[in-house]
Order: structure tokens, then C-alpha cells, then sequence
């Protein structure tokens, strides 16, 4: 073979077969990695935006809070420092009682910037509230009934049943009755709506967490264990020890 032929072959493309091209992708195997790794990317990324959207939600709820507590030095500037009070129960058809959302609802609605109600429930829903809007009339948060009673009232019950029967005569509590105002809860998420429990029943259970707004305006997210225990042995709000004198938290 001459110079010239050996110069015009090494100057040919190299031409790979169809078996050298099928050999460089990937393998099953490899694929199978790929696709794996990209799933368990992915479940991570979910969870951390189902963490992101649940910690949004809360702090929805504690802005709710804030703005409550607006609602409630409204209040107290145009009553001479005296709590929402009224005598129980302030609804009979449907019946209810001031401490309950429907109940105090109406103290606070002029001040929250229009008409309230059940389709248009303003700062009292909590937007990961899971209750059926008309159970509650969209309403999220329980006033304590030691602001309007007195502490020898509230001392004088020991059960749940006695938040919802056999009413005692309401006492108007001024905000300087108030002992602690920093370690009493004034208004509080009824339901563990951030860390759902079963048989959620609310103050009266010892199990989830919720947002509450104490009475110097400060709101915090607490752990039910957290809590106190009341007059009737629970985390509830309503019949803390000494009432507006005593305090829930810390223990």
C-alpha cells in the first residue's frame, strides 16, 4: 500500500456500529437509579411544602389573634376597660353562650370592619379550621368566661358541664383585674386545627396544640401539657383557678 493510500484511509471518519451506540446510553439499571432518586426528591420537596403550608396557616391564625386583640382595646376604650359580658345563655335557638364564637362574636364585629357571619367570618376562622362552617357558624376561637365572672364564680365550678348549664349571673371584669395579663388566656383557637388530634375536644382535652391570645395581647402557639390544670382538672381556659386572678401557663 503507497504513502498516499495509508494518508487517505487515516483520514476516514470513525464510523462506530450500531452496537458501539446502543452500549454508551443508559442501562435499565441506570434508569431505574435516575427515576428512584428523582422520586425520593420529590417526596422530600412535598413534605417540606406541606411544612411550609402549615406553619403559613398557623401564622394566618396568630394574625387572626392579633387583629382579635385590636378588636378587643376597641372594645375595652368605649366600655370603661370592662371585658364583653353578657348573661348566659346569650342564645337559646340555636343556644349558645358568650364564651363560644357565635357568642362574642357580635362584641367585637363593629370593629372588625363590617357584617360578620357564617359565609363571611372575617379574622374568627382559622383558615385550617376542619369543622363543617356551619357546625359553628365559622368560628374558630373561645373567649374565657373568667372575664366575665368573677374568681369566687369561677372557683365555685369544677366540670365542663358547668361552662354550659346552670349559668351563674355574669360579672363585668375590668382590664385591671386582670393579675397576670402576660399568663392568662383571653381568647384561644377551641380546636387543635395545626396538629390534628382524634376526638378533638377542644379546651376540654389534653391532646394537640393551639393559638392562644393572652390578655397583654401576646399570642403563642402552646402544647395543651402546657396548660394549666383548671378548676374542672383540664387545659381549660374558661375555668382557670382564681379566674381572671389566676393564670394558665406557663405551670
Amino acid at each position: 500500500m503507497s504513502f498516499r493510500q495509508n494518508c487517505f484511509r487515516s483520514q476516514e471518519p470513525n464510523v462506530r456500529s450500531p452496537g458501539d451506540r446502543l452500549r454508551s446510553g443508559f442501562t435499565l439499571i441506570e434508569l431505574l437509579v435516575v427515576i428512584a432518586i428523582i422520586a425520593l426528591l420529590l417526596s422530600i420537596l412535598m413534605t417540606s411544602l406541606r411544612k411550609a403550608k402549615a406553619i403559613a396557616s398557623r401564622t394566618v391564625c396568630s394574625h387572626n389573634l392579633k387583629q382579635i386583640n385590636l378588636a378587643i382595646d376597641f372594645y375595652l376604650n368605649e366600655h370603661d376597660n370592662v371585658y364583653p359580658c353578657a348573661e348566659d345563655p346569650v342564645s337559646t335557638e340555636p343556644a349558645y353562650w358568650l364564651w363560644m364564637g357565635r357568642g362574642w362574636r357580635s362584641f367585637v364585629e363593629p370593629y372588625l370592619g363590617g357584617s360578620i357571619d357564617a359565609n363571611n367570618p372575617s379574622v374568627l376562622f382559622c383558615p385550617q379550621d376542619r369543622t363543617a362552617k356551619e357546625k359553628y357558624e365559622s368560628t374558630s376561637y373561645s373567649y374565657s368566661m373568667a372575664f366575665y365572672h368573677s374568681p369566687e364564680q369561677i372557683d365555685a365550678m369544677s366540670s365542663p358541664v358547668d361552662t354550659y348549664t346552670n349559668p351563674q349571673p355574669s360579672m363585668p371584669q375590668r382590664s385591671s383585674d386582670v393579675a397576670r395579663p402576660s399568663n392568662k388566656i383571653l381568647i384561644g383557637e377551641w380546636l387543635s386545627n395545626h396538629s390534628p388530634v382524634d376526638d378533638d375536644s377542644g379546651w376540654w382535652c389534653w391532646e394537640g396544640w393551639r393559638n392562644y391570645l393572652f390578655a397583654d395581647g401576646r399570642v403563642s402557639y402552646l402544647k395543651a401539657m402546657q396548660i394549666r390544670p383548671a378548676r374542672d382538672g383540664l387545659p381549660d381556659a374558661n375555668l382557670t383557678v382564681r379566674g381572671i386572678k389566676g393564670h394558665d401557663w406557663p405551670l
